[in-house]
């Protein structure tokens, strides 16, 4: 078990896509590590897309970003709410600033533009946001995985392989 100690923070709040979430979450799992899903209430359902629930474990301001290893944000409609929340966007630029992993998927690159952590990166998303990268000063591909040192990317559902493998690759460093 290679990510054994290992903690990685799952954002979530409604309406994200629904193997965005799980898939990460566990394939992670599997490897050792533990997931928390933080949303904004704890105990909170929130539905998916497709309708596959998921439970907050903690509220966003029941946890430090310091007692984590890395952090994923989901896919779907999810992202334009969760960047919303000033604590969400605290996290994921404390996690940048540490240089520990931060995944996105599809639509989830929302957050780190509101984080605004992408200038001279390289990244992928769903190509509907591209444009949304690009102005943030990110340099953009078509391709199923990008990671760019503790930045892994991907656009959507298909992508999900190699993209839990990227993540779980660069958690075990």
């Amino acid at each position: 078990m290679r990510l054994e100690g290992k903690k990685v923070i799952q954002l979530v709040s409604k309406d994200f896509e629904d193997l965005e979430l799980w898939y990460p979450v566990l394939r992670l799992q599997e490897e050792g590590a533990t997931v928390h899903l933080v949303g904004e209430k704890a105990g909170e359902e929130h539905p998916g897309k497709y309708g596959v629930p998921a439970t907050a474990d903690y509220a966003f301001e029941d946890i430090n970003p310091a007692d984590y290893d890395g952090i994923l944000v989901p896919g779907g409609w999810s992202p334009d709410k969760l960047r919303r929340y000033d604590k969400v966007i605290e996290m994921v630029q404390h996690m940048d600033n540490e240089r520990k992993p931060i995944g996105q998927i599809c639509h989830a690159g929302w957050v780190l533009i509101s984080a605004n952590i992408l200038k001279g990166r390289k990244v992928t998303s769903t190509p509907g946001i591209k444009d949304d990268m690009m102005n943030a000063g990110a340099e953009w591909f078509d391709e199923a995985v990008v990671q760019d040192e503790h930045i892994v990317s991907a656009r959507r559902p298909p992508d999900l392989p190699p993209y839990a493998k990227a993540l779980a690759d660069l958690l075990a460093d």
